[in-house]
């Protein structure tokens, strides 16, 4: 039973990946990106942030997030290897942080907010800053 079991688990993380390849941006998805961005310069990356940055999140689709932090800064993340339905509308990314903090690597589950079922899965990249010049971080 166990061989089985490792195959089926082993087929399905392939599905998973094979699914969530980057696609091009829509021309909406770049419009709302560039409205998000516009003035800010970007940062270097960092591998974590605290998880309540996941209560001021933009989803601008299944290649990007965004996370507020004040008017003047912005984090930009782009899951590895992209996380498809996410960009859908009526999905959202469910967190389940064990440290008190979102970290390149971490798994978040993209959530059908109606029927509450699991959709799909992805892992998150670093966190880029993007934050107008000149103000204090």
């Amino acid at each position: 039973m166990r061989p089985a079991a490792i195959i089926l688990i082993t087929a399905a993380a392939s599905a998973c990946a094979a699914s969530a390849a980057t696609g091009p941006r829509t021309a909406r998805a770049e419009r709302d990106l560039q409205r998000e961005l516009v003035g800010k310069v970007a940062g270097a990356p960092v591998k974590c942030l605290p998880s309540y940055r996941s209560n001021d999140m933009t989803i601008i689709d299944d290649n990007t997030i965004l996370f507020r932090d004040g008017r003047n800064r912005v984090y930009r993340n782009d899951p590895l290897g992209g996380c498809s339905p996410m960009g859908s509308a009526g999905y959202t990314l469910v967190f389940r942080p064990l440290s008190g903090q979102m970290c390149r690597g971490d798994i978040v589950q993209v959530t059908d907010l109606r029927s509450r079922m699991i959709a799909g899965s992805c892992s998150l990249g670093d966190f880029v800053p993007y934050q107008v010049p000149g103000t204090k971080s």
